[in-house]
């Protein structure tokens, strides 16, 4: 999605808060991705965290949960 959307590593990891080495190594798999990171990329890509992981083909979020 990243490539998709014309995205560098670098601009990434400045959204994560992370430098682009340690964002490089979430995406080959050398780290895992913290959950809080994940979250954040289903939130800024607009798609469901089951997508990113790939849990689904289906990229449209749950609806929020009413507080």
């Amino acid at each position: 999605m990243r490539i998709d959307k014309g995205l560098t590593q670098e601009d990434v990891a400045k959204i994560l808060n992370v430098k682009q080495n340690t964002y490089c190594q979430y995406e080959i798999g050398i780290v895992n991705y913290p959950l809080d990171a994940v979250v954040q990329l289903a939130e800024f890509y607009g798609v469901s965290v089951d997508y990113l992981v790939g849990l689904t083909d289906e990229p449209t979020p749950y609806p929020r949960k009413k507080k």
